[in-house]
């Protein structure tokens, strides 16, 4: 697989899952910089899409789960959260669920969408640098011990 098409592959697999990008452009031999970038922008990309496509998303949830925002509002996860906010989500939700499932519930649960962005991007990028320093370190040291 030739060097664009490595970056390509691990972009779209951002666009899917952070964890899945990462350690695709590991294995792909492309360095630890190139992987983190490609796959923090094909995430934020998803999150990017999700945001403005997803326009009529918390209607179409609250009409499905809810009956009105005043049940949503009662709700255990809008009691979340109002404790977190959009900087808890942007921060936790790529490591934990998914950017595009992040960006969606913050869509859902009404945060404004420019601010959401922002905080999903920074979320991101920590996570993109954390997981791929972590993952690169960790392959040198099984590497050593071999």
């Amino acid at each position: 697989m030739d060097f664009l098409t490595s970056i390509l592959t691990v972009f779209i697999a951002g666009l899917v899952e952070l964890w899945l990008a990462i350690p695709l452009g590991l294995i792909l031999k492309l360095s630890p910089l190139i992987t983190a970038v490609a796959s923090a922008l094909g995430s934020i990309a998803a999150s990017v899409i999700v945001a403005y496509t997803g326009a009529d998303l918390r209607s179409r949830f609250l009409k499905w789960r809810y009956r009105t925002d005043r049940d949503l509002k009662e709700s255990r996860i809008y009691k979340i959260w109002n404790n977190y906010g959009i900087i808890g989500l942007g921060l936790t939700s790529p490591l934990l669920f998914g950017s595009p499932l992040g960006t969606a519930l913050g869509i859902v649960l009404g945060a404004n969408r420019n601010r959401l962005l922002v905080w999903m991007s920074v979320g991101i990028v920590f996570w993109s640098v954390g997981l791929t320093v972590a993952l690169y370190l960790g392959l040198i040291s099984i590497k050593l011990n071999i």
